[in-house]
């Protein structure tokens, strides 16, 4: 395919960024819950994640956080009067839905959509599908403004399909890429799509939630026309109860390499077995990090899984964008400093983020990005603002720094002010990314 890259595209961490402890099954959000939060911190720490890739000589997009609080919402569930007069109704009356209506979970885009790229679709157009998130509440609101925001980037019907989310139903539970995986022998190149899932649609889970179901998966993959390059896979119920919410919390594939935790899968062979039989012109490499050297405790508190693997530019092996917390945990750091230094190794590098503040409430390095691979005509075709420039970060940092507070407490979460803060900045935003004077909800009312 013509001059076919993988763009990684990250979400703008929101500006009422805090830790409200609202994910079940995600431990570092319920560890943290009520902590001090540092919005402008956490943005700024995303901006220069970004800022780093594209450093490294990647390709890199931004995505434009949702509004929050979402008063919209508030007000279709009966809250009246001004904006900051719901709110703060809302946050004195109904703390539960108001914390929801203030989650900025949007920043995760590995959540806000399944991609598969042209080279595998039937009809030859790059296929979109919203995740319908229905699992927790504040998530399953922000279906809506993420395929405005996917329609905004992808405009070209000729080229690109963008669908709505599935109907939200515990049946069709769908999470996004953070349960999707793809292996090929390049990024444009005809490849193998994993979905991974939780639980059928007829099942019901004791213990920490099974975010996707298997009949949510196979609905995408029918829908973006993949046929027999789909592969369905079991997660493994420890995993999950082990904090592992999505896949990507122990797996993460980047072209012919899959690395992931020995526990991550119920059925590991069949798997294996079945990517080697699908695969076109490349013979996967499955890098199995033993139990017995990192147990899935250390996997999923330093999220080792939950990084970037990526190829610099000229590179023969693969790079790990991995968070600092794993240098900072003696299993992971020493059986990473010991994977990259054998010569043979698919992963050569490793390259350490800091998100700190994203981490803290249960979203690593690769929770916050989509991955979206383009021909060179399916970039030309899209939305060129989305794309990271140098002048672009500088823009997004000013404005960062211009409007994010530089805490929130939680008894801060309330304040009516925040309401006015947010719209000025979102509206301000709005002008800097190519997204007009109607995207959001308080500038169409």
């Amino acid at each position: 395919m013509s001059g076919a890259e993988e763009i990684n595209f990250d979400g703008l961490v929101g500006l009422t960024h805090n830790y409200a402890g609202l994910s079940e099954g995600n431990l570092a959000s319920a560890r943290n819950r009520d902590s001090m939060a540092r919005p402008r911190e956490a943005a700024l720490q995303g901006i220069a994640k970004m800022r780093r890739l594209r450093a490294l000589g990647l390709s890199q997009g931004v995505l434009p956080p949702h509004e929050r609080p979402n008063i919209g919402w508030l007000r279709s569930l009966g809250f009246t009067g001004t904006d900051s007069a719901v709110w703060e109704s809302a946050w004195k009356t109904e703390p539960t839905i108001a914390r929801a209506a203030l989650a900025v979970s949007a920043m995760w885009a590995a959540n806000a959509a399944t991609i598969s790229p042209s080279a595998d679709c039937a009809d030859g157009k790059l296929h979109a599908s919203v995740a319908n998130l229905q699992t927790m509440l504040h998530r399953l609101l922000e279906a809506e403004q993420t395929e405005r925001t996917l329609r905004r980037l992808l405009p070209d019907e000729s080229r690109f399909a963008v669908h709505s989310a599935l109907t939200p139903h515990d049946a069709l539970s769908d999470e996004g890429a953070a349960n999707h995986m793809r292996m090929a022998s390049i990024s444009g190149a005809p490849g193998v799509e994993i979905f991974v899932y939780g639980r059928t649609a007829s099942e019901t889970k004791t213990g920490f939630p099974a975010r996707q179901t298997l009949e949510a998966s196979q609905a995408v993959a029918r829908r973006h026309g993949l046929g027999a390059s789909a592969v369905f896979a079991r997660q493994a119920a420890r995993a999950i109860d082990a904090g592992a919410f999505h896949n990507d919390v122990v797996a993460v594939a980047h072209e012919h390499v899959l690395f992931h935790h020995e526990d991550a899968f119920a059925d590991k062979a069949a798997l294996y077995a079945e990517v080697r039989a699908k695969a076109q012109g490349f013979a996967p490499v499955f890098v199995e990090v033993p139990s017995a050297r990192v147990g899935l405790d250390d996997a999923v508190s330093s999220y080792l899984f939950n990084s970037q693997l990526v190829r610099l530019p000229g590179a023969s092996q693969l790079t790990l964008i991995a968070p600092s917390e794993v240098r900072e945990n003696n299993k992971t750091a020493a059986y990473v400093a010991e994977m990259v230094a054998q010569s043979d190794s698919a992963i050569g590098q490793v390259e350490y983020v800091e998100v700190r503040e994203s981490m803290r409430n249960g979203g690593g390095p690769a929770c916050l990005r989509l991955r979206i691979v383009m021909t060179a005509e399916e970039r030309a075709a899209a939305a060129q603002g989305f794309f990271l420039t140098d002048a672009l970060a500088d823009q997004l940092e000013t404005w960062v720094c211009k409007h994010y507070r530089e805490e929130i407490a939680p008894a801060d979460c309330g304040d009516p002010a925040l309401v006015g803060e947010v719209q000025t900045a979102l509206d301000e935003l709005t002008r800097i990314l190519p997204l007009g004077g109607d995207f959001y909800p308080f500038q169409r009312t």
